[in-house]
């Protein structure tokens, strides 16, 4: 049973994710903790994690540019070393220091290489780094790690050269791809051209199994006739929808549309709050 964990959701025959949004179980969560992934991975649940680059070779699981806001420490994280940042902790969303340490790439590894993974697990590794910005000591430092554990994670980005360099270093890992950047939903709001957004997509990372649409754009394709998911499912992709910030119910008819187009996956930052609304909503 996966009622109450905010895993997933059953609606018409058909199971949504719900992906825990960096690291996300509760409203309130702080992001990017070892103890929400552990969690995850043993119950089974899709989580996401993001991944920037510092000072030295391979990835922090971090989400911005700068230490400020999320961690203890300060400056660029490109500019920290791994020392550095193995003194942090990552503070909560009050902005107050929590008891939880700033993973790298490398301790994330471990712990998925060390827990008992539920089999319906994955974690997205969200790449936020460009192609130019990646040096081949960083993909190097990325094979070594997440070679042992691919299997359990899928990775992820918006830039196409970036996920595909990286992919490239780690045979068989699953990979998805974000064509929302750039100007690309305002782009395609203006043109309509639908179909032949589906196309690029296809033609950027064709080996792609997952595509992450942002709900806007699915929603607003939807209303203009035209079933953004169900081409990339014709398509033989599966589609995440991101992403439900609160579970209020201002959020409801969007979800359920998304449920209604059989989104595979729900990118949200509250899984169980959502999982209640959705149960309250269908009783």
């Amino acid at each position: 049973m996966l009622e109450g964990r905010g895993v997933a959701i059953e609606r018409c025959g058909h199971r949504t994710w719900l992906k825990w949004h960096r690291g996300h179980r509760f409203a309130g969560d702080i992001s990017f903790t070892a103890e929400r992934l552990i969690e995850g991975m043993e119950l089974g649940a899709s989580v996401e994690i993001d991944l920037v680059r510092f000072a030295g070779d391979g990835f922090a699981v971090l989400h911005d540019e700068t230490l400020e806001t999320a961690t203890t420490g300060s400056g660029p994280v490109r500019q920290a070393s791994e020392a550095y940042l193995r003194t942090l902790y990552l503070r909560d969303p009050f902005g107050a220091p929590s008891k939880h340490k700033v993973m790298m790439l490398d301790d994330l590894a471990q712990l998925l290489a060390k827990i008992s993974r539920d089999p319906r697990a994955g974690l997205q590794l969200d790449l936020k780094e460009t192609s130019h910005t990646i040096r081949d000591t960083d993909i190097a430092a990325f094979a070594a790690a997440i070679s042992p554990v691919s299997d359990a994670v899928i990775l992820s980005g918006g830039d196409s050269v970036a996920v595909e360099r990286l992919s490239r270093a780690v045979p068989g890992m699953a990979i998805g791809y974000d064509p929302c950047h750039n100007g690309a939903i305002e782009r395609l709001m203006e043109t309509c051209n639908f179909a032949g957004f589906v196309a690029d997509t296809q033609r950027a990372v064709p080996r792609a199994q997952m595509i992450y649409l942002d709900r806007r754009l699915v929603l607003f394709a939807d209303q203009a006739g035209y079933d953004l998911i169900g081409a990339f499912h014709d398509a033989g992709r599966v589609v995440d929808a991101y992403t439900i910030n609160s579970a209020v119910p201002q959020a409801l008819p969007g979800v359920r549309r998304l449920l209604e187009l059989k989104a595979d996956q729900i990118t949200t930052d509250d899984p169980v709050g959502l999982e209640r609304l959705l149960m309250e909503d269908q009783a």
